[in-house]
């Protein structure tokens, strides 16, 4: 055993003692994940935070299991590979704490697409209920006021649906409820199904049945294709990210038709080092685009 190896165990060793002697009485592991909360409540933005809060309320946000497990799989992914390309604990020890630093991104990315589904999944059930609501009422206020009364939407989708009613009787006209509502959910079937309301209330329209009936069918298909859209994606993203994990061991490949003591001799090479720590880096973030553009682009337009 090295004496590298010996300092690393033993900073470790007296990490843990630290913690412990300064949390007698409490378990590590509990002050560890309140310490995490606490940083996240702290540096967290506002936003994310009501994003996570809904994620939480619809019941997928992970547990506290599911995050220590997620930990140790990338800081033992992140060991394994550095230890691969470099046989360095030093330098093993550095990626272990870079991998774990990605997971807060990784799960802002999660929540963002989960609240961006659930926002679609509630603009579809306001728009589909307004207009069969309209059906039986002919009046956009009051087919508005059906579907808030009927308890089929949700937060945040509901209040602002409350704004709109209330935008309507204080001004005595849907114009400004509609801008706000298409201020808020820039999706192109709310702002259709607005402007075919406006039309209708404004200069009336006999014809508004078959209007309204063949907007419903584009919203059902556009319904459909989304979701056939998220399960493609899905699928592809599955197979997007087993192909970048496979690069990581093309090191091996690389070992294999040089041999370990030859690859070993080159890594006294600081170009080597710099070239092997460039394919980590820039596979990682090709790694992380993917998941960024998966996460951010659900296909909901």
């Amino acid at each position: 055993m090295t004496s590298t190896t010996i300092f690393i165990i033993i900073t470790i060793i007296t990490l843990y003692i630290f913690i412990y002697r300064k949390n007698s009485g409490d378990n590590v592991y509990k002050y560890i994940i309140t310490g995490a909360t606490n940083a996240y409540e702290k540096y967290a933005p506002y936003s994310f935070k009501l994003v996570r809060e809904k994620v939480k309320d619809l019941g997928q946000e992970y547990t506290t299991r599911q995050y220590i497990f997620q930990i140790i799989m990338f800081a033992a992914g992140a060991a394994t590979v550095s230890y691969l390309y470099f046989y360095s604990l030093i330098i093993c020890l550095l990626y272990m704490v870079l991998a774990v630093t990605v997971i807060p991104y990784l799960t802002y990315l999660r929540c963002k697409r989960l609240y961006s589904e659930y926002i679609f999944e509630q603009i579809q059930v306001y728009t589909t209920n307004t207009i069969m609501e309209f059906a039986t009422t002919q009046s956009f206020v009051k087919a508005v006021e059906g579907v808030y009364d009927s308890g089929v939407l949700e937060d945040p989708v509901k209040s602002d649906v409350k704004t709109m009613i209330d935008l309507a009787y204080e001004n005595g006209t849907i114009d400004q409820s509609l801008d706000y509502m298409n201020s808020k959910y820039d999706y192109y079937i709310v702002k259709n199904m607005h402007q075919l309301f406006l039309q209708i209330t404004n200069e009336g329209s006999k014809d508004a049945g078959d209007s309204l009936e063949n907007m419903s069918l584009d919203i059902d298909m556009l319904v459909e294709n989304v979701y056939r859209d998220r399960i493609d994606r899905s699928a592809f993203y599955k197979k997007f990210v087993q192909f970048g994990l496979v690069l990581y061991l093309m090191v091996m490949l690389i070992q294999f038709l040089l041999g370990i003591e030859t690859y070993i001799k080159m890594l006294d090479d600081w170009k080597v080092q710099l070239l092997l720590h460039g394919i980590i880096f820039i596979n990682t973030y090709f790694l992380l685009n993917g998941t960024k553009y998966y996460n951010e682009n659900v296909g909901a337009e």
